[in-house]
């Protein structure tokens, strides 16, 4: 396999393919924690915030208390302790304040952060570490098809409070929504030159593939049914500032229907045409997950 896809020198856009059976991959709590879906074509959407949460806390496994892999965006962590404890280590120097933040926060090296929170340094107008610009940014994922959202009922044969089992109540009901299938497609973007800024390395790259390889693999639950990785294509330019526009990489794979009056219930329900031969030459593709045959 070419190691192309690990040059953190060099642009790379990617096509990920993931689906979901009988769960809810993302809830909208505007909507009663429904499905996100777009309310014209009915396609189900997750957004990239969800699936970085998923890619952060698979690095965290991956990584466990490596110093230079912690996550910065981490449950039940205050943001603004951290970006304190950074410029205590820099000296209040806002600038190595974001150096050190980088350094340290595999988050912020490739997703970026706003880190002008907090309280001023001392004898400057400045608060916090500034901004980081992250080199690695994901799409909102969007189904193949229209989804078909189902709402639940459910029983729990237990209370909540006391006084209702006092009254004779027996069972509380309760909701939840799934989707019976989805296919979902999101687009990755990395910029070398803004990787150059946080100090991406080769290891990096490695860890941020193999993450989105297991992101669901560790993250399963009763709401989010069965989410698997179906496809991971990555395409790499032969410079920083890359070989031809991402869109043009991105129409060489195309997801259609194999029967197109059937509800699909498998990703095997679905076509995966990969154009290789109208790749430019001078780009890489690195196939890393392909579940169609």
């Amino acid at each position: 396999m070419s190691e192309a896809h690990l040059d953190p020198t060099m642009r790379h856009d990617a096509v990920l393919l993931f689906d979901v059976t009988d769960g809810n991959p993302n809830g909208d709590p505007d909507a009663a924690n429904q499905p996100r879906m777009d309310d014209e074509t009915g396609q189900g959407i997750v957004t990239d915030v969800a699936i970085k949460r998923k890619i952060r806390d698979t690095v965290s496994l991956l990584k466990g208390d490596d110093p230079r892999f912690g996550i910065f965006v981490e449950a039940g962590h205050a943001l603004n302790t951290r970006i304190a404890q950074a410029l205590k280590e820099s000296a209040d120097d806002s600038d190595n304040a974001r150096q050190w933040i980088c350094d340290h926060y595999f988050d912020v090296r490739m997703f970026g952060a706003v880190l002008s929170t907090g309280d001023k340094i001392p004898g400057s107008k400045k608060r916090g570490a500034g901004q980081v610009y992250g080199p690695t940014q994901l799409t909102f994922a969007r189904s193949i098809d229209a989804i078909s959202p189902v709402e639940h009922t459910i029983t729990r044969v237990t209370q909540t409070k006391q006084a209702d089992i006092d009254a004779g109540e027996s069972t509380e009901l309760g909701a939840k929504w799934t989707v019976p299938y989805g296919l979902y497609r999101t687009h990755l973007h990395y910029s070398a030159p803004k990787a150059t800024k946080t100090g991406v390395t080769a290891d990096d790259l490695h860890t941020l593939w193999k993450a989105i390889q297991f992101m669901f693999e560790h993250n399963h639950s009763a709401a989010r049914g069965e989410m698997k990785l179906c496809g991971l294509y990555v395409f790499s330019h032969s410079s920083a500032v890359g070989d031809a526009p991402a869109h043009q990489l991105f129409n060489t794979i195309a997801i259609s229907p194999l029967e197109a009056d059937k509800p699909p219930r498998h990703h095997t329900d679905y076509r995966r045409q990969f154009e290789k031969a109208s790749v430019p030459s001078r780009i890489t593709s690195t196939v890393l997950t392909d579940l169609w045959p």
